[in-house]
């Protein structure tokens, strides 16, 4: 796992930011604020619910965004140095692009694309929005893992999209930046065990205790799916549904 860090910005192909699409936003809110010490910044947007900037200790960690019509789930963002070439480069390798790329006002340019298995993240080209401020510590992103339904298929595209270097082994798939460096994720095959999960990136939240967290996320209303476990070296983690059932993990990182 990858130490911790404040960002200044993010190189083409690490991931940058991490938005949750909930079908109640004022209960995501309530819930992800007090299991990890958050505040919220809310962004009027018209006559929607407004966009909810996430923060710690005043640096942003991500956002949440209120979308009744989409299965509740977290999106993963990964920098690019520009978006259009990217997006093209995703398609020729078998993706789609769910909608054409475009600005978000003078913060950035992005496209969602849903990767050949069916995983959906979004591509971004910063501008005034860089991505999190801060990563690789308590209450902040420290890890994406994605759930494949064909592993080797997975490892074809996004080693071909990013440059990724890939550590394969049986059961795990270590994604690095560069040969040597810290992993900035994962990617695993969905099990039998894990029939009607959907292809999916995750994100990992570092946690000071996982057992407390993982308590406190259940005292919320939240649903505890895996653990919490120890990684050998590791740290120790859990899977977590929120209220809505939005897919996360923490992890308590060994130092």
């Amino acid at each position: 796992m990858p130490i911790m860090s404040e960002k200044k910005s993010y190189a083409p192909g690490e991931f940058c930011w991490t938005e949750l699409a909930t079908g109640d936003w004022k209960a995501a809110k309530e819930f992800y604020t007090s299991l990890f010490g958050w505040t919220a910044e809310e962004m009027p947007m018209g006559d929607q619910p407004p966009y909810v900037m996430l923060k710690k200790n005043g640096k942003g960690v991500g956002a949440l965004y209120e979308n009744r019509k989409a299965r509740p789930g977290w999106l993963a963002y990964v920098a690019v140095a520009k978006v259009d070439d990217a997006a093209k480069k995703a398609k020729s390798l078998g993706a789609k692009t769910l909608q054409e790329p475009f600005d978000v006002m003078d913060v950035g340019r992005m496209v969602n694309i849903e990767d050949p298995q069916g995983a959906k993240f979004a591509l971004w080209e910063a501008k005034k929005h860089k991505g999190a401020d801060i990563i690789n510590e308590p209450g902040a992103m420290c890890w994406n893992e994605l759930y494949s339904p064909d592993i080797k298929g997975s490892q074809k595209f996004y080693s071909g999209l990013f440059n990724w270097k890939l550590k394969v082994s049986p059961e795990y798939t270590e994604i690095h930046m560069t040969d040597g460096d810290q992993g900035i994720g994962g990617m695993m095959q969905l099990s039998p065990e894990m029939q009607g999960m959907p292809p999916m990136w995750m994100p990992y939240f570092a946690v000071a205790d996982c057992d407390a967290s993982a308590n406190k996320a259940k005292s919320l209303g939240g649903q505890l799916h895996v653990g919490p476990q120890d990684i050998p070296k590791v740290g120790r983690f859990a899977i977590l549904g929120d209220t809505q059932d939005a897919g996360f993990a923490i992890i308590s990182l060994a130092r």
